[in-house]
């Protein structure tokens, strides 16, 4: 089962410099509990803030774990900082852009690219284009907004590609989305609001 941890400093409090620190250590803690995948989402920052405090992170994160640092959108900061690939929506480069930009960086090793899906379609196309996996969702609604629901994420689930699936799922509701063929759950409070370890240990138990 792969947990997918997907930041938002914003939700924290006090200032910026505060909000980037409590981040920075809500990572280290995430990474030391053993979270599969961190997607690194700050999507407000320009691409200089983005790669300084990539480079934080990078720093942050224990070397010796099996933890992957995903870069939101930007290959060129995944490049500067050395992070293990790229997550991408549906209107950035493809998959294979990625990768040839990786191979002209010299890299040897091949980059792990995400790709966020709201469709069956969008899976599909995420697929053929050469995705490792996808984050869809939102599954479970919230508030008066409704989520696409299992029946969609089991469909989704159905074209050879891990899905994760992300969007109000919680402790209580994560063993109905494995059950419609999930690889995995993603989520920015599941991780970042709670007990890291906690968390862990119910989903790996």
């Amino acid at each position: 089962m792969l947990l997918y941890y997907i930041t938002d400093r914003k939700q924290f409090p006090g200032t910026q410099a505060q909000q980037r620190e409590q981040l920075i250590a809500k990572i280290t803690e995430a990474a030391r509990a053993g979270v599969d995948y961190i997607q690194l989402r700050e999507k407000d920052l320009s691409a200089r803030d983005l790669e300084v405090l990539a480079s934080q992170v990078v720093r942050a994160v224990p070397t010796s774990g099996h933890t992957r640092l995903l870069i939101n959108s930007r290959t060129d900061v995944a490049l500067a900082v050395g992070a293990d690939g790229v997550h991408l929506r549906s209107n950035d480069i493809s998959p294979t852009d990625v990768r040839r930009m990786w191979r002209s960086a010299g890299l040897t090793t091949e980059p792990v690219v995400t790709m966020s899906c709201h469709s069956e379609i969008e899976v599909m196309a995420a697929k053929a284009a050469g995705a490792n996996f996808v984050v869809f969702g939102p599954v479970f609604g919230k508030g008066d907004a409704p989520g696409r629901g299992i029946g969609e994420l089991r469909a989704a689930c159905a074209h050879g590609i891990p899905v994760l699936a992300l969007g109000g799922v919680n402790a209580e509701n994560a063993s109905s989305c494995l059950e419609a063929g999930a690889a995995g759950v993603a989520g920015i409070r599941l991780f970042q609001d709670s007990n890291r370890g906690a968390i862990l240990r119910h989903f790996r138990d």
